[in-house]
């Protein structure tokens, strides 16, 4: 398998979750000094998942159309010019208008870049490829906590930004040299009104849930935009089924491999992306650590993704990705539940203990969901299935955030009193709870599902073929 590609490749993938673990780390900082609460600042980590939602669905149109290298490089220049317009922020609006140009760059890098994947690596290659790309993306999550608290507890909070101009040019250079030209494909017009309506209902959606969240803003306002987004969303689907090429091929999802894969992910979605925006708060202002000490706990759970980058195809051709994915979905969920009983008094040794199998468990399901999804489906639908699997990724991730700070802002309504460890606790049980209903759709396909990805179904027969040659 050639490796040039996929790690190339990963440099986005590096950058997106340098930038989300980094911000997480600094949210309380930041918020202080932008004259604003933590749980209002919030707002800006949706303000970039919404943005996220809102373009992902044309990147594959954006690829086919202009060739997947040139917007690459461009997305990469976008994302860039956002975190300058970070480092220079100094409203909550500001950063978040910022947050939404860092997005627009982020919903071309990613997708853009597994499609390239996908298209150049044989199916029974891909778990292996999927590892590659997504294993120096992982040393942003393990790099971003203690680099991001050192920056905000010893430097200042702007300049976590800024580290991601130096990667970002080094990314242009290095696709721009060694990967594929690839050439525009004919792909016909683009769907805008399904591109107005997929906006509409993705930023409604996630907007409404988190206004309705934030104390700064009246209740009104989010679930005016939430109902706007859910009345857009259905429009879409109408939209959709009478149209010949769409935005986003919902005929998808009657293959069931794709759909267990999409809605699975989007219920474990939920719990991780609830899990980096919620820890960080716990330890600083349940604790009273600094971002730095922060930091250096939870790094540990990319530590933990990176190591099981290593075993998941051994997992995947011994089990089959239905026990693979169920069993990851419950006890990913098992440990997003632990965290809740962390406490000031609680051994850092145990902490770190925790996050590091968290994120073992974490990265083998999203290795495993992210195969699946392209296990049965062919060349022709594959941006199809980029677009459709990135936009619901990025909608789940948000509702993750978007669900944490409303547990948050909820307990403190029912109790009276402002945000302590009981309501930490309360935040995690619920988001593992939902985490846990992952594994529902997993658990109804069949043992054999996607075994042409896995190698399950082929290592069984030649186990087999085996032991009728040796009667």
């Amino acid at each position: 398998m050639n490796r040039t590609t996929p790690l190339i490749l990963a440099v986005a993938l590096f950058m997106e979750n340098m930038d989300s673990t980094v911000i997480a780390t600094a949210l309380p900082a930041i918020a202080k000094d932008l004259g604003t609460s933590p749980i209002a600042l919030k707002l800006a980590l949706t303000a970039y998942l919404v943005a996220l939602a809102v373009f992902i669905p044309i990147s594959g149109w954006m690829a086919d159309r202009f060739g997947a290298k040139k917007v690459f490089r461009i997305a990469i220049g976008v994302f860039v010019v956002g975190s300058i317009l970070c480092a220079l922020a100094n409203s909550l609006g500001f950063i978040v208008v910022a947050r939404v140009i860092q997005g627009a760059g982020g919903a071309m890098m990613t997708p853009v870049a597994r499609l390239l994947l996908v298209r150049s690596t044989d199916k029974r290659e891909l778990v292996s490829a999927m590892a590659w790309l997504t294993i120096p993306g992982l040393i942003g999550p393990m790099l971003g906590p203690p680099v991001g608290g050192f920056i905000t507890t010893f430097v200042s909070w702007h300049w976590i930004f800024l580290i991601n101009v130096p990667i970002g040019i080094l990314g242009i250079a290095l696709s721009g040299r060694f990967l594929p030209d690839t050439p525009p494909v004919s792909n016909g017009s683009v769907d805008w009104t399904g591109f107005v309506l997929s906006a509409l209902a993705a930023s409604g959606i996630v907007f409404g849930l988190s206004v309705v969240s934030l104390p700064a803003l009246p209740p009104a306002i989010g679930l005016l935009t939430l109902a706007v987004g859910v009345v857009s969303a259905w429009a879409y689907i109408r939209h959709a089924r009478g149209r010949a090429n769409p935005l986003l091929d919902l005929s998808l999802f009657r293959n069931q491999t794709f759909r267990a894969a999409i809605n699975g992910g989007v219920l474990f979605r939920i719990g991780n992306g609830a899990t980096p925006f919620l820890l960080p708060l716990l330890l600083q202002l349940g604790f009273g650590l600094t971002p730095f000490q922060s930091g250096s706990i939870t790094f540990v759970s990319a530590m933990g993704a990176i190591t099981m980058k290593f075993v998941a195809r051994r997992a995947l051709r011994t089990f089959g990705f239905r026990t693979v994915l169920v069993l990851a979905s419950v006890i990913g969920a098992a440990f997003v539940a632990a965290c809740g009983f962390f406490s000031p008094e609680t051994p850092i040794y145990l902490m770190m203990g925790v996050l590091f199998f968290s994120g073992f468990f974490r990265s083998l399901f999203f290795t495993s969901a992210n195969a699946l999804v392209f296990a049965d489906i062919g060349e022709r639908d594959a941006s199809q299935a980029t677009a459709l699997s990135a936009s619901f990724q990025q909608v789940s991730i948000a509702l993750g955030v978007a669900v944490a700070g409303g547990i948050l802002e909820g307990m403190t309504l029912l109790t009276g009193e402002p945000i302590n460890l009981h309501s930490f606790f309360v935040a995690f049980l619920l988001v593992s709870a939902i985490t846990a209903t992952a594994a529902l759709p997993f658990f109804f396909m069949p043992p054999d599902a996607g075994q042409n990805v896995s190698g399950h179904k082929g290592r069984i027969a030649d186990g087999n073929a085996r032991v009728q040659a040796a009667v």
